[in-house]
Parts: C-alpha cells; sequence; structure tokens
C-alpha cells in the first residue's frame, strides 16, 4: 500500500486505511475468504453451518409473530457463502420464504461484485445505510462481522491513560505511539463507564454506532441480530489485536493492506453497551451448544447415510472443526440482541 505520510495516526483510523481504503484496503481489492486467501470462515467449512442458521431464522420468525414481510439482513456477507445456502434452504419453507426481504450490507464494491456472482441478484438488494431499513421487523445476522471493525486501544499507566497511534511518517517503517488522554471525557461521550478495573481498553467507535442504530431499529419495527464472532466474556478486557496473512498470525505493522487486521469481541463490553435500551436484552453461549442444541449433528447423520465413506468423515471432521471445544466451538460466541418481551431461547 502506497501512504501518504501521517506522524500519528489513532488505532482505529490506521486499521480503516488498513482495510478499507477505496484502492489498496484489504477488503477492497480481494477476495480473503476460503482455502485461497487468508481464512476460513464457519460458510466456508460446511455448507451445513449456512443450513442451521436458516432453520434457526425460521424459528426466531416465528417467535416474532411470522410478519408477512420481514427483512433479512446480513452484515459484511463475504462472498455470499451463508446468504446462498440460507436462499436456497429457507425456499423450503414457502411461507417464510415468500415474506423474506434479502439485504446485504456491505463496504467493499469487490466483495459486492463477487456475491452478485454468487447470488440471485433479482432476491436480493444491497444496502449502504442502515437507517434507511423500511418498517418491517429485520433479522440482521454478523457472522465474523464485528472483529474486522477498526478498533481504539488504550493502556492505563501509573499516571492515567494512554491511546495507541500508529506513525507512518517512514514508507516502510510503521511504528506504535502513544499519547496521553482524559479517559473520562471518552466515559461521557459514550455514556459508559468503560475503564472501571481495566488495565488495558479496546473498542469500536463504529461498533457501538451499529449497536445503537440496531438496538433502536429492534425497539421500533421488531426482530432480532444473530451475532456469531471469536470473542470472549470477561469483564476483565485483554489485549488481542492480531494480524492474519495466507493462514498464519503476521505483524500489523508490515504488509500493511494485504494483511487482515481482527481482534477478540468482548462480549460482556457488548452485553453493557446494550442494558442502555430499556426494551431490549440479550442471551449468550457458545457456537458449540448453538450448533448442537440446533441438531447439527443429526442433520449430518441424516445427510451421510448414503454417501461413500471417505466422503462422510470428512463431512464429520468439518463438523467437529465448528463444535469441537479446542478448535471453533468455544472460541466463538453466538449473542442474540432481542426484545425484552420476546422470551425465544432456541440455540441458547
Amino acid at each position: 500500500m502506497k501512504l501518504t505520510k501521517i506522524n500519528n495516526l489513532p488505532l482505529d483510523q490506521f486499521i480503516n486505511l488498513a482495510l478499507y481504503n477505496k484502492k489498496s484496503g484489504y477488503y477492497m481489492k480481494k477476495n480473503p475468504f476460503g482455502e485461497g486467501g487468508d481464512f476460513i470462515t464457519s460458510p466456508n467449512i460446511t455448507r451445513l453451518f449456512s443450513e442451521i442458521i436458516a432453520v434457526w431464522i425460521i424459528t426466531f420468525w416465528k417467535s416474532i409473530g411470522s410478519p408477512k414481510k420481514f427483512n433479512l439482513l446480513e452484515l459484511g456477507a463475504g462472498n455470499g457463502e451463508m446468504m446462498k445456502v440460507v436462499d436456497e434452504t429457507l425456499f423450503n419453507f414457502p411461507d417464510c420464504y415468500n415474506a423474506c426481504n434479502f439485504i446485504i450490507h456491505e463496504k467493499s464494491n469487490f466483495l459486492i461484485k463477487e456475491q452478485k456472482k454468487n447470488l440471485n441478484t433479482k432476491k436480493f438488494s444491497w444496502l449502504n445505510d442502515l437507517e434507511k431499513i423500511n418498517t418491517n421487523p429485520t433479522i440482521f445476522l454478523a457472522n465474523e462481522f464485528f472483529d474486522a471493525i477498526p478498533i481504539k486501544q488504550f493502556f492505563k499507566k501509573k499516571d492515567g491513560w494512554i491511546e495507541r497511534l500508529v506513525n507512518l511518517s517512514e514508507q516502510k517503517k510503521a511504528e506504535f505511539k502513544e499519547k496521553k488522554i482524559n479517559i473520562k471525557k471518552i466515559e461521557k461521550k459514550l455514556n459508559l463507564k468503560i475503564s472501571k478495573n481495566q488495565n488495558i481498553i479496546e473498542y469500536s467507535p463504529d461498533t457501538f454506532k451499529y449497536l445503537k442504530c440496531i438496538c433502536n431499529l429492534i425497539q421500533k419495527n421488531d426482530g432480532g441480530i444473530l451475532i456469531i464472532d471469536y470473542g470472549y466474556s470477561d469483564s476483565k478486557m485483554h489485549e488481542t489485536l492480531q494480524a492474519i496473512n495466507n493462514h498464519k498470525y503476521s505483524n500489523i505493522l508490515e504488509n500493511i493492506g494485504d494483511t487482515d487486521i481482527t481482534y477478540n469481541i468482548n462480549f460482556h463490553l457488548f452485553e453493557k453497551f446494550i442494558n442502555q435500551f430499556k426494551d431490549v436484552n440479550s442471551i449468550f453461549t457458545n457456537q458449540k451448544k448453538f450448533l448442537t442444541s440446533m441438531g447439527i449433528l443429526q442433520r449430518a447423520e441424516i445427510i451421510s447415510k448414503d454417501i461413500a465413506f471417505s466422503k462422510k468423515a470428512d463431512l464429520f471432521y468439518r463438523v467437529r472443526r465448528l463444535i469441537d471445544e479446542k478448535q471453533m466451538g468455544e472460541l466463538f460466541k453466538v449473542m442474540l440482541i432481542k426484545k425484552k418481551k420476546n422470551n425465544f431461547r432456541t440455540g441458547f
């Protein structure tokens, strides 16, 4: 990436530049998903994952009264793989399928082109501004969406808090810098105490904007958001910023624009933020519990009855990857934000 010389850029602005710069941002110029990319997401491991999501959508749709019109909106749909399978699965449930308005919210024009190759564009629409959603209830899907949104980092020192910056004054020698900040001012702006009992703070201003908009839409029009992402639920925050290149960890300050930058979601912080809204709440579990309680193993058994042993072994290897506690089963968490009056708990 050709960088203009910038002395000290707050970390979230640097990540935004590295991932979403229109010409040379990581997500703006290539498809990073799958075996040939830098990482693999659950829908690329086995289509069973997306089938289970589709079944969950039907049950949640019923819990909000089976509305005759509703929006199904995926945030950051990658290469469109999950929505493709969800579309094909819901087709078998005409009442739900005919009521469904399929929408994708995507920042990358490159990925929108990839999605359009994979999806029936007559059925799908692309929406840039979530505020422009119609008045129908909306079910939002966010699979590995929030981990790709730029974050700020703050560290507690003896004499107060500092914010992490990135110095880009030398083209090939980016380095971390720091500046003193007033954490109370930031908390006042957020209307949220984020520094209590913390030594490190990681939070994303844009994530809070998304959550605020979505919680307001759920309160107003009904619906919910299913969030699936890697993260943790401790009240104490950790430093989790990392870069991935070709399925391996790499240096955040090297190969800028050719490396994915990500972090682990602190779901406890999400919960604190959501608690500000009077009509919504959240429920939470891990991916293993969610997928197994939704019947992924039984579904795998059914579809593997008449296939060759090698294909059956491969299918169960892929399913295990999703639910094994040492792989994605525990690392990935699942959160549902919904109206308080809706007692829905399927999958949780």
